[in-house]
Parts: C-alpha cells; structure tokens; sequence
C-alpha cells in the first residue's frame, strides 16, 4: 500500500510517492493500492488538471482510502470536492484541504 502524492512543483512529503502528472496518478491508481491521495488541481497549461483525475476515478471506481486537496486554487478545491462528496464511496475519506501534520508525521513514519 502507497500514499500517494499529486503536484507539478511542490516537494514530495517524506513517505510518499509522487505523480508530476495527471497521467502519472492514474497510472499509479490503477496498478497500486493507495492509502493517502493528496490532490493539487493545476498541473500546468495544457495538462490534465485535478478535476480530471477526480473523473477518472469515479468513472474507473479506482479509490484511495482517504483524500486531500492541497491545492491552492479555491475553484479547483471546489470542484474536485464536489465531485468527490457527490460520487465516493461510504468508506472513502474525502478532506476539503491539505494534509495535517499529524498525518504527515505517521506517512513519514515518525508518528506511528
């Protein structure tokens, strides 16, 4: 099981994996199973954004456990949010926001 971690600029946290890319964490998505996701929604101009890997998991019923959106955009907080809250599975965690340092610590294994 991985956490996994989706962002085009920002530093990986310590105890995840890293998609770059759209593509990338569908691709990981779809061949790990994934404890953490923690969402950014703008991946760069002519790239698939967080909204769109949010589809493709409902459309895929491809779930992590428990998601976060770190990103800083408002609108695409919003949306990946709504459609997560509309769409996800009972025993699926959905976090209108970034991950708190206490889940940080135990992802890098410092809080366990």
């Amino acid at each position: 099981m991985i956490h996994l971690y989706l962002d085009d600029w920002r530093s990986c946290p310590k105890g995840f994996a890293l998609a770059r890319n759209g593509e990338e964490c569908l691709l990981m998505l779809r061949e790990c199973e994934v404890d953490i996701l923690s969402l950014d929604y703008e991946l760069g101009h002519g790239q698939m954004n967080g909204g769109d890997v949010v589809a493709a998991m409902i459309a895929e019923k491809r779930y992590p456990r428990q998601i976060y959106l770190h990103t800083s955009s408002p609108l695409g907080r919003r949306k990946m949010y709504e459609m997560l809250y509309e769409h996800m599975p009972s025993d699926v965690a959905v976090h209108n926001g970034p991950m708190p340092q206490e889940v940080l610590d135990k992802a890098a294994g410092s809080g366990s």
